[in-house]
């Protein structure tokens, strides 16, 4: 238990959780496997035992905790041993009912949430298609406008729930000349006429369902839109973050549940007159692999953290998301070593571990991915260093003479060209033609701020350094770029130039706001 993260509550929710998978799942798991399918009561009971829609608004059957209830609910699923098992939910829960939450029409919330926080219901997200898989904004599955409908044609492929859930969150094409900016999230029923799903063959994560999707002339309703048209490459640009991470606690866990057989065998398993747990060897490689376990944790539980307090780190969810299946791999290969010939055997529980892993590396973003986003913050912008805190000024300053993300002032932006009065009213000019935000946006460059209040009818902006429902620390460089259209501000959110603090629905208007 760390009672740094955890409180009493969250340790009582997990015993409770655990009760209830050591008895109604974990038993069954093998059975599922077999059946190449989860039954759908499993999720009802979880429903009724309020273990689903943690974090997810009272007033849609959700309990309205906090975070690290979703955390303890992820490592619960780890300690299962069925990647299957876990993925369901975790579709459900992170990964497609999210975009619903914080994007969809009150229409949408009230249709679907309930019913995917009682269990009644299984999601899925429609990304990945034949031809394109982590390039999201070059899909080819077209929403052609109708009117009164969409009409989707189309198809995608790996989907998770994909032949047994009821809705997908489908990634479509709105405006196919638009690049990602005719990207469009469109709620598709399994149940439509023209929807069409095939069953794929696995290396694991049998007890799930994984399909090629085909949508020949489906219509689907005007409001079946998730809020705007146009905006869904940036939807995912949020909703891709927290996918990544909810996987993270599972991984960990998963390792923890690997050793943790390993040792029971070796200390079971004699060779040469004495238990192989006796062996240097094999102690020195448990040695390490707890160890890289360990450290895992604690980075898991940092980028939670930040998670769980609005702080929207692109960055450090890839390098958790890269190093948390990585490392899965590495346990389950060498911890299947352990039992020798037996680890190659089903009735073992390493060789589910070791085929369930494999996709880790692949989906939600592939290791290769990881890396790029990653080069790309560390390499390509070479300025960039993690923000800090405001008031902590500009001491940190490279050596270079540039100064840090978090720390540009309006000195820096005279380099530029422009004076902090002059992008002020270039803000103001350009907010007074927006539509009013509905909430308060700040922009923090360190020692300077501009506050836009749309709470009103019009956008009111001030160079005051006032609280706000979203923050987003920025260099004046680099702002004063966006600004000026040489660079996209939901790009320099993906790769890290702009560090959101607070409400994101706030700063997923910011492309319109600027426009």
């Amino acid at each position: 238990m760390s009672t740094q993260h955890f409180t009493e509550e969250h340790e009582l929710f997990r015993q409770s959780l655990r009760q209830f998978l050591d008895k109604e799942a974990i038993p069954h798991i093998d059975q599922w496997e077999e059946d190449r399918k989860t039954p759908r009561d499993i999720w009802k009971k979880m429903g009724d035992m309020g273990f689903l829609g943690l974090s997810y608004p009272e007033e849609y059957g959700g309990s309205n905790l906090d975070f690290f209830y979703d955390v303890v609910f992820n490592e619960e699923l780890g300690r299962c041993n069925s990647g299957g098992f876990a993925i369901t939910q975790q579709v459900v829960q992170y990964m497609s009912g999210p975009y619903i939450l914080k994007f969809g029409s009150d229409q949408l919330k009230k249709k679907y949430l309930p019913g995917i926080i009682s269990g009644d219901l299984i999601s899925s997200i429609g990304i990945t298609e034949p031809g394109a898989g982590s390039d999201a904004q070059n899909i080819q599955t077209r929403a052609e406008d109708k009117g009164d409908h969409y009409l989707v044609n189309g198809s995608k492929t790996f989907i998770t729930n994909g032949v047994y859930g009821d809705f997908i969150i489908t990634v479509v094409k709105t405006d196919p000349s638009a690049g990602s900016a005719g990207v469009s999230l469109l709620v598709i029923e399994q149940s439509m006429e023209g929807v069409s799903a095939r069953k794929l063959k696995k290396l694991g994560w049998h007890s799930s369902d994984t399909a090629e999707l085909s949508f020949d002339n489906v219509k689907v309703p005007k409001e079946n839109l998730i809020g705007e048209e146009g905006r869904g490459f940036y939807y995912l640009m949020n909703g891709l973050q927290l996918e990544r991470l909810c996987a993270v606690p599972a991984a960990v866990t998963g390792c923890e549940k690997a050793i943790e057989v390993s040792l029971k065998y070796m200390a079971e398993r004699e060779a040469f007159g004495r238990s192989i747990n006796k062996f240097q060897v094999l102690r020195h490689r448990v040695a390490q692999l707890a160890s890289e376990v360990e450290a895992l944790k604690a980075f898991s539980y940092h980028c939670c953290k930040m998670y769980s307090e609005g702080i929207y780190d692109v960055k450090l969810c890839s390098m958790a998301k890269l190093l948390a299946t990585e490392l899965c791999e590495k346990v389950a290969t060498q911890c299947l070593q352990f039992f020798g010939g037996y680890g190659f055997m089903e009735e073992y529980p390493m060789a589910r571990m070791y085929r369930d892993v494999r996709v880790g590396t692949i989906g939600g973003g592939s290791s290769e991915i990881m890396r790029n986003i990653i080069a790309k913050m560390i390499i390509e912008d070479q300025s960039y260093e993690q923000p800090k805190s405001p008031h902590q000024g500009n001491t940190n300053a490279k050596a270079n003479g540039k100064s840090n993300g978090q720390t540009a002032t309006a000195a820096q932006a005279a380099t530029t060209g422009s004076s902090f009065e002059d992008i002020l009213e270039g803000i103001r000019a350009k907010a007074a033609k927006a539509d009013a935000l509905g909430k308060s946006l700040k922009f923090d460059f360190g020692e300077q701020q501009i506050h836009i209040d749309g709470t009103g009818i019009d956008n009111t902006v001030t160079g005051e350094n006032k609280e706000a429902d979203c923050t987003l620390n920025v260099s004046m460089e680099d702002f004063e770029k966006i600004v000026a259209g040489q660079m996209d501000a939901m790009g320099a959110v993906m790769f890290g130039k702009i560090k959101i603090v607070g409400d994101m629905g706030v700063a997923m208007k910011l492309q319109s706001l600027l426009a």
